[in-house]
C-alpha cells in the first residue's frame, strides 16, 4: 500500500507512532527500504518467506541502529569483545553516538530489559545531522550486499549510561547477553530470546 499509494497506514499504538517518527526523520532511507521491498516482491512474489534481502531490510527497519564511533570501537563490536568495547574503551563512548533507527527497538526500549539487542551498522563518525545520516544510509543500502546482513549485534543496555547497572564491570559478565563471537574458543551459551 505504501509504495503504490504513498500513504503510511498507522494504528493507535507506540509501534506505529515510532514508525511515523522514523518516516519524518529518515524519509530517504524509509523510501529506499520500501522501494526495495516492493521490487523484491515484484521479482520473487509475496511468498511465505521474505528472502535474505527483505529479511535484512526488515531487521534494520524494526531493530536497527547506527554506531558513529572511532574505528577501534567498531572492531571491538564486530569481534564481540564486550569488555574491550564497554570497559576498556568506556571513555571513547563520549566521542561516539548510537542512533536508534528501528521503530520496533524504540518501542521495546519503553520497557528495557538486559538482553535487548540492536542490529548495528557502522556509520561515518563525521556525519553531523540526521539529514546527513539519512542521505548516507539511503545511499548505503545495497541489495546484493545487504542480503548478507551486514550488522553486528549490540546489547543496547551495555552502552555506558544507558542503564545504571552497567556502571559496574560485573554487568558484562552475563554470558546469556554478552555472548562470544561464533567460532571463538569460549564455549557458546544458550541464549534468552532477544539476546545477541
Amino acid at each position: 500500500m505504501l509504495h503504490a499509494q504513498r500513504e503510511c497506514p498507522t494504528r493507535e499504538n507506540l509501534h506505529d507512532l515510532f514508525n511515523g517518527l522514523a518516516w519524518l526523520h529518515f524519509p530517504r532511507t524509509k523510501w529506499r527500504l520500501n522501494a526495495l521491498h516492493a521490487a523484491e516482491i515484484a521479482r520473487r512474489g509475496q511468498g511465505p518467506r521474505r528472502g535474505p534481502l527483505r529479511d535484512a531490510m526488515t531487521l534494520l527497519d524494526e531493530n536497527g541502529a547506527l554506531l558513529l564511533a572511532p574505528h577501534g570501537m567498531w572492531d571491538a563490536l564486530r569481534a564481540r569483545d564486550w569488555r574491550g568495547l564497554f570497559v576498556t574503551r568506556r571513555g571513547q563512548w563520549r566521542k561516539a553516538r548510537l542512533l536508534v533507527f528501528g521503530h520496533g527497538l524504540l518501542e521495546q526500549l519503553q520497557t528495557p530489559r538486559k538482553p535487548l539487542t540492536a542490529h548495528v551498522l557502522a556509520a561515518p563518525q563525521a556525519l553531523e545531522s540526521i539529514a546527513d545520516i539519512d542521505r548516507w544510509l539511503a545511499a548505503a543500502i545495497d541489495g546484493p550486499a545487504w542480503a548478507e546482513k551486514p550488522f553486528a549485534p549490540l546489547p543496547v543496555l551495555g552502552v555506558p549510561l544507558w542503564c545504571a547497572g552497567n556502571a559496574h564491570e560485573s554487568f558484562y559478565d552475563d554470558p546469556l547477553v554478552f555472548r562470544p563471537a561464533p567460532g571463538s574458543d569460549v564455549r557458546e551459551q544458550r541464549t534468552l530470546p532477544g539476546a545477541a
